[in-house]
């Protein structure tokens, strides 16, 4: 399980033209999950995330969580972290676990991240959608559970 996890000032995601989920201050979350992923994943990488110290302290340092803030998260399903690229162009995406089982597994991940946080926003699984979101740093890093 894969979470690539962008510090932002805002974001926003939308599906056929309706807004489905939006956030202030936070982390935009986009969530890979790997065909052998399993519960214990999500119960690792969702508290990770939550307590991950990259908001900045009254020093100027990157020593506070989204717990300690008070952030947001927006989750977005993102099969496309477990593409491959490594020959050819066209990446393939055999890594990735199939839809029907990752929802269960993505939907667990934002139910063990509410526990942690107050507001947790969602895309809609499998949708096609159109993210926005102002990047803070810019602080973007790639958090896997092991």
């Amino acid at each position: 399980m894969r979470a690539l996890v962008q510090r932002v000032k805002r974001a926003d995601v939308v599906v056929d033209g309706e807004t489905v989920g939006q956030i202030g201050h936070g982390l935009l979350i986009y969530l890979g999950i790997h065909k052998d992923d399993d519960m214990a994943k999500v119960r690792y990488l969702a508290p990770k995330v939550a307590k991950l110290r990259l908001f900045q302290d009254d020093a100027g340092k990157m020593n506070r969580s989204l717990i300690d803030t008070g952030g947001e998260a927006l989750v977005i399903s993102q099969f496309t972290l477990y593409g491959d690229c490594s020959s050819g162009l066209r990446p393939d995406f055999f890594s990735a676990m199939p839809a029907k089982e990752a929802v269960l597994l993505y939907e667990s991940f934002v139910s063990e991240l509410k526990r942690e946080i107050k507001r947790v926003e969602t895309g809609r699984f499998q949708a096609y959608m159109q993210v926005s979101s102002v990047n803070d740093g810019p602080v973007t890093l790639m958090v896997e559970a092991p």
